[in-house]
């Protein structure tokens, strides 16, 4: 007798969440967006005082910026003319030293990357914005940024990119 028990439950169950209309469970609000473009992200860290440049980043935070919205709407990527645009420039790339020692030497380093970003919504005019995002990486001095750098990197990607999709796509 569990056979129509459970066909009960999946059609109430059906019937209820279509009832709430379209339900995307990450909060992502496309409107009648249909498409997405993300510009190349230049890499500008090295033209803010005290930070350095980092080869590769560019590349590697722009597909962080396009799986996040491949992977969190419905919305395809196109190269050119997309209903929702981002682009933008990594500002900020920086090491900077967070608690001492009592021998006067770091305990712990912070990698803090920085992102500004015009986001260019084309079916809904009141959506635009233009906005710095950032997060940071603690790790310990003792060890070399190039050990931690895959795992700083992702940390930090995914704090931005969650940002920006929240800035532009969520509906709370």
């Amino acid at each position: 007798m569990q056979g129509p028990k459970n066909l009960i439950l999946v059609i109430l169950l059906s019937v209820s969440l279509s009832s709430c209309g379209v339900y995307n469970f990450t909060g992502g609000d496309v409107g009648t967006a249909e498409t997405f473009q993300v510009n190349y992200f230049q890499n500008y860290a090295s033209q803010s005082p005290g930070s350095i440049f980092e080869p590769g980043m560019d590349r590697d935070f722009t597909l962080a910026l396009q799986d996040r919205i491949l992977n969190q709407t419905s919305l395809d990527l196109i190269g050119s003319s997309g209903d929702l645009l981002y682009e933008g420039e990594i500002v900020e790339y920086r090491i900077s030293p967070m608690s001492a020692t009592a021998q006067q030497t770091a305990a712990q380093n912070r990698l803090s990357i920085a992102v500004q970003v015009r986001f260019t919504n084309n079916t809904k005019e009141d959506a635009d914005f233009e906005q710095r995002f950032s997060f940071f990486f603690d790790y310990p001095a003792e060890s070399q940024l190039s050990s931690v750098k895959s795992e700083a990197h992702e940390v930090i990607f995914e704090r931005i990119t969650q940002d920006i999709f929240n800035a532009s796509l969520a509906d709370w």
